[in-house]
């Protein structure tokens, strides 16, 4: 079966030119106090998972990005503290309906660099051309949906309430600070699901882009500085220690919005000094499984269990990671479910129905052979017949059955395509798996009978916080809330709860006589107040 990897990677002239851009890429911009400047400094090396063959060698080599010091992260961290100015700058005074409009402006802006984007997604993190056009489609809905449900928001608040003889009007107002870090998996999408709301609350920002998947932010630095006010929107690149720690040990970030691991996120929240000025909004590992029945519908449930835990090559947080399969059927499945994973297609991220592109992650291969080759020691069975095979960052999916709790893979978040299968008697004992892990984000059901199925949900909905029934784990749409108990999580990030979770309701309150009464009045007439308001926005 390794004759499939032969000559999986490319030379640049097989590669057709709409896809390809100008490498080595030289990311010297950056965008602070509402201005481009030009680095130059040390730079970090990027390297893509794609290789590129070069006669007998490969080559890699895609571009560089700022190693930036403490003084230039100071710099953006002061030019976002007096854009906020404790709440009295242009942005957190500006009216939602204004606020609104600077991010529709920068809607358009950004709408016209799709295509480039698209293309960094491919060759920086080896998103399949599919998957980066809806990552970047998606994420412009994001922002569109934000606003509609900002406008809802406003409207229920427009009105004053009376009670007891006070009259009062609650409103959200803005946090401050928001230091914000997205993950390399979707490195567009999931950090706009942070710092868009964020910004439209009124909050300045300051954004470090992921480790992987830097350069793709690049051609959206002039969308930011054509459409907000200068020192709200900032970004920092370089190694963490250096950019990241002096901006915590400040104590001037209000809120930390971070999507990563929870080892990174306990370092960052303890650089602070002050932790209970200190918001948090995480987006933390999972494992989450899927519980199959006896009676459930096999062909069906093995499409959504192999989209669940191998689209991405399973590099997803809500990726199915540990499949139980009752005994009664253990057989039958994993026969069905090796073949279908054998149908995949392994290649480049443009090529037709690409399934399996390269991981980005270095030394990833080299991880994932290591967690098989444990469970392999401690009983395991690869059930297909290309599993455990890698060439470079390429891993073919791998199907292991016999798991069992001595197993690294028992435990682990693999993130990657490596399929654990675990067979069930007892039903207890997917459950006591979940009770007892320290992830709790979502799981699976599948099966036919509602007595079983509403068993496990009154469990399960007070260990993880979506149970999904008869199909994959995800986080859309994003209406829904997306959050996760224990490790997983802090904070909820629906499209309304992220406008929530970066702001604070505040009120004015008045006492009912006649000359509060009477000030109110000409507030409202005159539009003196930019709070104060019943303006209805359309």
């Amino acid at each position: 079966m390794k004759t499939k990897f032969d000559g999986i990677f490319p030379s640049k002239s097989e590669i057709d030119k709409k896809y390809l851009l100008d490498f080595p890429f030289l990311q010297s911009e950056y965008l602070i106090d509402g201005e481009i400047h030009s680095w130059d400094g040390d730079f970090e090396k990027v390297y893509s998972p794609i290789y590129i063959e070069e006669q007998d060698s490969y080559n890699n080599y895609i571009g560089d990005y700022p190693l930036m010091d403490e003084k230039t992260a100071i710099s953006a961290l002061n030019a976002a503290v007096n854009a906020y100015n404790n709440g009295q700058g242009e942005w957190p005074k500006m009216t939602v309906e204004q606020r609104i409009g600077c991010l529709r402006k920068f809607v358009l802006h950004m709408k016209e660099q799709r295509d480039i984007v698209v293309k960094f997604l491919m060759w920086e993190i080896g998103k399949n051309l599919k998957d980066s056009e809806k990552e970047f489609d998606r994420t412009i809905d994001y922002i569109i949906d934000t606003i509609d449900a900002l406008k809802d928001l406003d409207r229920n608040s427009s009105r004053f309430t009376i009670e007891q003889g006070i009259i009062a009007q609650i409103k959200r107002a803005p946090l401050g600070v928001v230091l914000c870090m997205g993950p390399f998996n979707y490195p567009l999408n999931e950090t706009f699901t942070t710092l868009i709301p964020a910004l439209i609350m009124g909050n300045t920002i300051i954004f470090k882009p992921p480790k992987l998947g830097v350069l793709l932010h690049s051609p959206l630095l002039v969308a930011f500085k054509k459409s907000f006010p200068k020192g709200v929107v900032n970004i920092v690149y370089g190694e963490g220690q250096k950019v990241i720690a002096p901006l915590m040990e400040s104590g001037k970030i209000n809120v930390l919005a971070f999507i990563g691991s929870c080892k990174v996120a306990d370092i960052l929240k303890k650089q602070h000094p002050y932790p209970h000025l200190l918001k948090t909004v995480l987006g933390l590992e999972a494992k989450n499984p899927a519980i199959i029945l006896s009676d459930a519908i096999i062909e069906d449930t093995v499409k959504e269990c192999i989209a669940g835990a191998l689209s991405y090559n399973g590099q997803r947080c809500t990726a199915l990671k540990m499949l139980f399969v009752h005994e009664s059927i253990h057989e039958n499945f994993i026969e069905v479910f090796v073949n279908e994973v054998e149908k995949l297609t392994l290649g480049m991220p443009w090529e037709d129905n690409v399934n399996i592109t390269p991981l980005p992650e270095p030394d990833k291969s080299e991880y994932l052979t290591g967690l098989i080759n444990d469970a392999i020691k401690h009983g395991a069975k690869i059930c297909n017949s290309s599993g455990g095979i890698s060439n470079k960052s390429l891993f073919s999916p791998t199907v292991l059955t016999n798991v069992n709790q001595n197993m690294r893979i028992y435990h682990e978040e693999q993130f990657g395509p490596v399929v654990p299968i675990v067979s069930f008697k007892d039903i207890q004992e997917p459950l006591d798996y979940v009770i007892q892990s320290n992830y709790g984000q979502q799981a699976s059901i599948f099966g036919e009978d509602y007595n079983s199925i509403s068993f496990l949900v009154d469990t399960l909905v007070n260990q993880v916080c979506r149970v999904n029934i008869n199909s994959q784990c995800q986080r859309g749409p994003d209406v829904f809330p997306f959050t996760g108990r224990k490790d997983s999580a802090e904070g909820t990030l629906s499209i309304s709860d992220a406008l929530r979770v970066f702001s604070i309701r505040s009120l004015v309150a008045l006492k009912e006589n006649d000359l509060n009464k009477k000030i109110l009045t000409e507030i409202l007439k005159n539009k003196s107040s930019n709070f104060l308001s019943t303006d209805f926005i359309l």
